[in-house]
């Protein structure tokens, strides 16, 4: 396949246009339109409706850009992988984040490690479990964080942590004094819960259906950083993550623990074809470093 017909297609995914798509190339549009059906011919896929001069995605077109931009993500990285080693600096490196850890934890993490290598080139992608996965079982990423269980293969699994959820409680709640909570107390809420897309999600339901409990939260989230902000708001009570609770501590928010303990399950991913290099091993030695300070200050 041409990548050129590709490229065209993309272009006009992203700018929604065959004359957007033609400014982005540097092409004319009547070279653009002959690109997109070369590329419907070959695929014998309908990719676009044209009506009047208009152009519509069709949901084909929409579940192929998922696979033409996985696609981009190995050229770019292929592509600065070349340009690196053509002025001599090879070092890189790259990592696949979920969100709980890629926003507060693993910043702090690499401003350690540019403490000891300066030169070094860090590439940080934050994006959900299932994506994290997709991308260590790609070989597109030195290692990843994700959130077990994990339902692919292609990278070796280890248990990074499995320190419990907390519970997060305004200051100000008649719940802010408890040493523990339990779903009992949830029903003096309001609560902040997890939309079904996240696994913690079904965990809660689980435990919340065996107590008996049933809760109807006001709002959901499917980010930690984002249900702690909720309570720092006073909307209510969350379950987070101990690296988000703790790296955001703030005075308007007691952290308390929740029995029964739903652990927080964190897998470290390493694609199993990419060699761990210096960098890389230095970066998860700190990482580790970095996740014992922190646990150290969950309460318990």
């Amino acid at each position: 396949m041409n990548i050129q017909h590709f490229a065209a297609f993309r272009a006009v995914m992203m700018t929604g246009t065959v004359s957007g798509a033609a400014e982005i190339l540097g092409r004319s549009q009547p070279a653009v339109s002959r690109l997109l059906d070369r590329l419907e011919a070959e695929l014998g896929l309908a990719l676009f409706e044209r009506r009047k001069g208009l152009i519509r995605p069709t949901a084909q077109a929409h579940r192929l850009l998922d696979e033409v931009e996985r696609a981009y993500v190995s050229l770019d990285s292929l592509q600065n992988l070349a340009t690196r080693l053509a002025k001599g600096q090879g070092n890189q490196v790259s990592l696949a984040i979920l969100p709980a850890l890629g926003m507060g934890f693993m910043p702090r993490v690499i401003a350690r490690f540019r403490q000891d290598w300066p030169e070094t080139r860090v590439s940080l992608n934050i994006r959900m479990s299932t994506t994290v996965e997709e991308w260590a079982a790609g070989q597109q990423v030195d290692f990843g964080f994700a959130e077990m269980p994990v339902r692919r293969s292609g990278f070796e699994t280890d248990i990074f942590s499995n320190a419990p959820y907390v519970a997060a409680v305004p200051s100000g709640h008649e719940l802010a004094d408890r040493s523990c909570l339990t779903p009992e107390d949830l029903r003096k809420g309001p609560m902040i819960n997890w939309t079904p897309f996240v696994s913690a999600r079904h965990l809660i339901d689980q435990v919340m259906v065996t107590a008996g409990v049933r809760i109807e939260a006001l709002c959901e989230t499917s980010l930690s950083g984002a249900a702690y902000e909720m309570v720092k708001q006073g909307l209510g009570i969350a379950i987070v993550d101990p690296y988000t609770a703790v790296l955001q501590a703030d005075e308007r928010i007691r952290l308390i623990p929740f029995r029964p303990a739903i652990p927080f399950n964190l897998a470290l991913l390493r694609p199993e074809s990419r060699g761990a290099t210096p960098a890389v091993e230095h970066m998860l030695f700190l990482a580790r470093n970095l996740r014992d300070e922190i646990l150290a200050q969950v309460p318990t």
